[in-house]
């Protein structure tokens, strides 16, 4: 018998006799508090919000020529570079808490992807490949509003 058999079986007679904790009862878990209504989540939310309206007229504009034509596209980088920076700094915020790690990792990740969205946007091609990617910037946008607002759920 290979070694790879023995310890299959090694393994599945060992899951066969263990026990099995008793499942645990007492009071329901209540969901972490939300940060909803602190001031730097509030901002992110607002910002978030405003940048993917604006990135959604930017979907119904001519996107023929380069993106840096469209209007108020330097304002929209750097605020898209400032919401960046402030999704990092509730990503921080979280983990000096050691509360809400959802929400903390999602953060984390929203604040790494908008640069990359955005390079998207400036290097797309055409005029498709420009309006996919302002799909993907409206999409990760809206995720950001979401994940704050959402009420928490109750971890097990």
């Amino acid at each position: 018998m290979s070694c790879d058999a023995v310890a299959f079986s090694a393994m599945l007679w060992l899951a066969s006799t263990s026990a099995t904790p008793a499942p645990q009862t007492g009071p329901a878990a209540s969901p972490p508090p939300s940060v909803a209504g602190e001031p730097l989540f509030v901002d992110i939310v607002s910002r978030a919000g405003r940048l993917k309206s604006e990135t959604e007229s930017y979907e119904k504009a001519s996107l023929d020529g380069d993106v840096k034509g469209l209007g108020g596209f330097a304002a929209f980088e750097t605020d898209i570079a400032k919401l960046s920076d402030l999704d990092m700094q509730g990503h921080v915020e979280l983990a000096q808490r050691g509360t809400d790690g959802d929400l903390k990792c999602i953060l984390k990740g929203i604040s790494q992807d908008l640069p990359v969205k955005l390079k998207a946007l400036e290097d797309a091609a055409d005029a498709k490949d420009r309006l996919d990617a302002l799909k993907d910037m409206s999409y990760l946008l809206r995720d950001n509003v979401e994940v704050i607002t959402s009420p928490p759920i109750p971890t097990v």
